[in-house]
């Protein structure tokens, strides 16, 4: 995630563009109920409604149609890796999902990645700091933290591990996804590599067409799966 600090960096300013509206899934309501009156007071978010499980989340968006939702992955009737599924399938024109969970080592969160969620939080983040996350996935980028990641994708058997092979992809888009797997944005790849903006959109685009990817998140996780990154174990 670009522009961060260790823990999160300043929020983006309010007259940066119009309110992001949420909507946020939990099945806890004082959870919620908190993040909820928490995140509605951060500048640029709007909280247009909550759900209390997987049903009503995917009912909700769809009525509501948010530009983000924030998806608990551990809730009754449909669980946050099947609404998020369904929601991106069903949606004319879906909303973001941002994964949110309690631990780095819920091996669901992957798997609602691979569904097509375009990041996660964890729920002991500052509050800030997942309001930039629904920010930046708003904004069209990807919300990743590397090392938590790393670490729930070791916990998993290389399911996709014949992706990178079958993709042939070129050296140069290697490297990209190598940078993307680091949380760097595009504007910070092409920074590093010493190439245009444009060329670096392009390198991102042909990775996930070649992995068969729903957004540079899931491309990710294909690249632990396959031993193309090896997870880190420090933040």
């Amino acid at each position: 995630m670009s522009g961060s600090g260790a823990d999160g960096g300043p929020a983006l300013p309010a007259e940066a563009g119009p309110a992001v509206t949420l909507l946020i899934a939990d099945d806890d309501e004082v959870t919620r109920s908190g993040l909820s009156m928490l995140l509605a007071a951060q500048p640029g978010i709007s909280v247009i409604g909550g759900a209390a499980d997987g049903i009503e989340a995917v009912d909700r968006a769809l009525s509501l149609r948010p530009d983000v939702v924030l998806m608990d992955v551990r809730m009754p009737r449909r669980n946050g890796i099947d609404a998020t599924r369904q929601l991106l399938a069903e949606a004319a024109d879906p909303p973001k999902v941002v994964v949110i969970t309690t631990f780095e080592n819920d091996g669901y969160v992957t798997a609602a990645l691979g569904a097509g969620a375009s990041g996660f939080v964890l729920k002991r983040f500052p509050v800030r700091r997942i309001a930039e996350a629904v920010r930046v996935v708003a904004a069209g980028e990807a919300v990743l933290f590397p090392a938590a990641l790393g670490r729930m994708v070791a916990a998993r058997p290389l399911g996709s591990a014949a992706a990178l092979p079958q993709a042939a992809l070129t050296g140069r888009e290697e490297e990209v996804l190598r940078l993307m797997a680091t949380g760097l944005s595009n504007p910070e790849i092409a920074e590093s590599l010493t190439v245009s903006l444009e060329t670096i959109k392009t390198h991102v685009g042909n990775v996930l067409t070649k992995l068969g990817a729903q957004n540079r998140t899931h491309a990710v996780v294909i690249a632990y799966e396959s031993g193309l990154v090896v997870p880190r174990f420090a933040e």
